[in-house]
């Protein structure tokens, strides 16, 4: 009887892991994102650790308001993988992000190193300069001289950062976390790599 417990126990919060994923994706791309902002906010001595109570109040930020109080407490366990009655960031995202087959997971990273060109680990204004500059120049509000180019490549990174809290980095989880939203909405693996490459100049296969 206690097997049957502990299952139906591990079947409800993975369903709860699923809806609050759900919640995000009907967000857009930046749903998943967005939460790790509001999250950060409640995340008050800056441990990037959720304590129980931090984790309820982003919970309600977030517009999960329909949760009972025992469903957030499921939730809450269910990420709390070492049982200190806290959440880690890193954790926490890596579980709730939507599966990424490994061709498309292994796709996302090369964009990225292709895109991170000192090689420091972050997105930002300086590698944008050697990388997107010759799109950049390309696009309607530059060449109509209603943006200058560095704020063509800000619109670019503020696309990938969340749309509440953009910082003008963002680092590789952040950008997995991004396309792990596009790739929700695109059934095709074939095609979501090809995208992937033709956006990203990486080779194709």
């Amino acid at each position: 009887m206690y097997t049957n417990f502990k299952r139906e126990m591990a079947e409800r919060g993975q369903e709860l892991i699923e809806g609050m994923r759900e919640s995000c994706l009907q967000k857009g791309c930046g749903g998943i994102k967005l939460l790790s902002v509001i999250f950060r906010h409640m995340d008050k001595d800056f441990s990037k650790r959720l304590t129980r109570s931090e984790f309820k109040q982003g919970v309600v930020a977030f517009g999960l308001t329909d949760l009972s109080d025992i469903d957030t407490e499921m939730l809450f366990q269910c990420f709390d993988k070492d049982d200190n009655d806290t959440i880690d960031f890193d954790e926490f995202f890596r579980r709730l992000r939507p599966p990424l087959k490994k061709s498309r997971e292994s796709t996302v990273n090369k964009a990225f190193d292709q895109v991170d060109v000192n090689k420091d680990g972050v997105i930002q204004m300086d590698d944008l300069k050697v990388f997107y500059t010759a799109n950049a120049k390309n696009h309607p509000k530059y060449l109509s001289g209603e943006w200058t180019l560095d704020q063509t490549l800000r619109s670019f990174l503020d696309s990938i950062d969340s749309p509440d809290d953009p910082d003008g980095v963002v680092t590789r989880e952040e950008f997995l976390d991004y396309y792990a939203g596009v790739s929700a909405t695109i059934d095709d693996d074939s095609y979501f790599v090809m995208m992937m490459r033709s956006c990203y100049g990486l080779p194709q296969r």
